[in-house]
């Protein structure tokens, strides 16, 4: 479960704000996005550290939202090293506050979402921990369709990051990344398209043929997604069995008291192993209970 910097729990799906507020503006949204240079910055929570293996997901159908192991037909869920990888080959995660609705055929891909947050891939150079909150820049996006339905991959870099000041073209972050990166966004491709052929499936398609989308329509995207989730949060759609409990979210149906939060919490079963986290994080901390 998650927390905020005065000890509340929240939940990460919903509270967390999408866009990255300047530390001295502490409101939920932030009404200042935090920006370096032009830039506007958003949050990313981490699921799964790079190169590890467990699929480690936000529970969008559990109360307050936990991060947890994905579990499948009774058993947890891990991807395969793909050669010459070794598990997730970035840091991966989602942005809050956004949802790609399952209801809502894609005008590019001509496929429903996938009734999930929208994805992130965090291309820096520390592993992060899983439940960290990372202030990130979006450079661009890639199409993948999953199984028939959009599932949008964000590719972004920690904004305090080395590299991070490296990628500054006005309008092509992919160009710079090649530069930089090289090889990066061809492992990036591979990787989508194989993933699950270990398990039996077959392989990954994608959008524009699996060319790698510009910083501005990555942030289209974003702002399209976000806008199906406050839909979600306001009861102006059907979210089906999508948890919306929320602590933060202004006017929503959905809020409930720190009382009732701490309640859902206390109730919840306690994770098998005691392991503690403890993120470099501006505001907001995960703490497994």
């Amino acid at each position: 479960f998650s927390e905020n910097a005065d000890g509340k729990y929240i939940s990460p799906f919903h509270d967390i704000p999408l866009f990255a507020g300047s530390k001295e503006d502490k409101e939920i949204p932030a009404k200042r996005p935090k920006t370096t240079g032009s830039e506007v910055l958003f949050n990313m929570i981490v699921e799964v550290p790079r190169w590890t293996n467990a699929k480690m997901e936000i529970a969008t159908e559990e109360p307050l939202n936990p991060i947890k192991h994905d579990v499948k037909k009774g058993k947890l869920r891990y991807v395969a090293n793909l050669f010459p990888h070794k598990g997730y080959i970035w840091n991966y995660g989602a942005l809050p506050q956004t949802w790609e609705d399952p209801s809502h055929t894609d005008k590019v891909t001509g496929c429903c979402g996938d009734n999930d947050p929208i994805d992130v891939c965090e291309i820096g150079s520390k592993i992060r921990s899983s439940g960290e909150i990372v202030q990130v820049k979006v450079l661009g996006v890639l199409g993948l369709v999953d199984e028939g339905e959009t599932d949008w991959k964000i590719i972004a870099i920690s904004a305090d990051d080395p590299e991070a000041q490296k990628i500054h073209g006005k309008y092509f972050y992919i160009d710079d990344l090649k530069k930089h990166k090289p090889g990066y966004l061809e492992a990036t491709l591979d990787w989508f398209q194989l993933y699950k052929i270990p398990d039996g499936k077959p392989e990954n398609h994608f959008a524009f043929d699996g060319e790698f989308k510009d910083k501005d329509f990555a942030v289209e995207i974003i702002k399209s997604t976000h806008e199906h989730w406050k839909a979600l949060l306001h009861k102006k759609v059907d979210g089906g069995t999508i948890k919306c409990t929320n602590v933060l979210v202004s006017g929503s149906p959905f809020c409930c008291s720190d009382e009732d939060a701490r309640s859902i919490v206390q109730s919840a079963p306690a994770f098998m192993n005691g392991d503690s986290v403890s993120p470099e994080v501006d505001s907001w901390y995960f703490f497994p209970k």
